[in-house]
């Protein structure tokens, strides 16, 4: 039996973890500006409101795809939608020699971590071009929303 780097022996029977990226790509978008050219004409003090969300589907093998959802609303100052973005990141990747929690974790926060810049890119780059200053969305911390969410699972099984 071969020593690993930590000091631990492998367990017998167990597959090794293994974890790849296959492809990045947007699996969908959208930019709406309602209020143009309207917009342009007032004093640029946005409220800005992002939801996000993600899934995963098993393909074949130890293929998943993951994608990330983002919405971003950028509203006035009387609460109307000035430009509304939509966007689907996706990836595939390959990931296999988890338990089950493992897989879960991987697939509920590690991959939409990986999505995230790519998302947050495209969000900047359709705001642009819809004439509106840049915007620069914030990192998110996908490990305490995956924790967030499982505490709220465990809660509503008890109820």
């Amino acid at each position: 039996m071969s020593e690993m780097d930590n000091g631990t022996a492998p367990v017998e029977g167990q597959p090794e973890a293994q974890f790849a990226l296959q492809r990045i790509y947007l699996k969908d978008m959208s930019f709406e500006s309602p209020k143009a050219p309207e917009a342009f004409r007032q004093q640029w003090k946005p409220k800005i409101n992002m939801e996000l969300n993600s899934r995963n589907t098993a393909l074949e093998g130890d293929l998943y795809e993951v994608v990330l959802s983002l919405t971003i609303t950028a509203s006035n100052e009387e609460d109307e939608p000035v430009y509304l973005v939509e966007i689907q990141q996706a990836g595939i990747f390959m990931v296999k020699g988890l338990d089950p929690a493992a897989m879960q974790q991987t697939l509920g926060a590690f991959c939409p971590s990986v999505l995230f810049p790519y998302a947050r890119e495209v969000v900047d780059s359709l705001v642009i071009k819809g004439s509106f200053p840049p915007l620069i969305l914030a990192p998110v911390n996908f490990d305490a929303i995956y924790a967030e969410t499982m505490r709220q699972r465990e809660a509503q099984q008890q109820h």
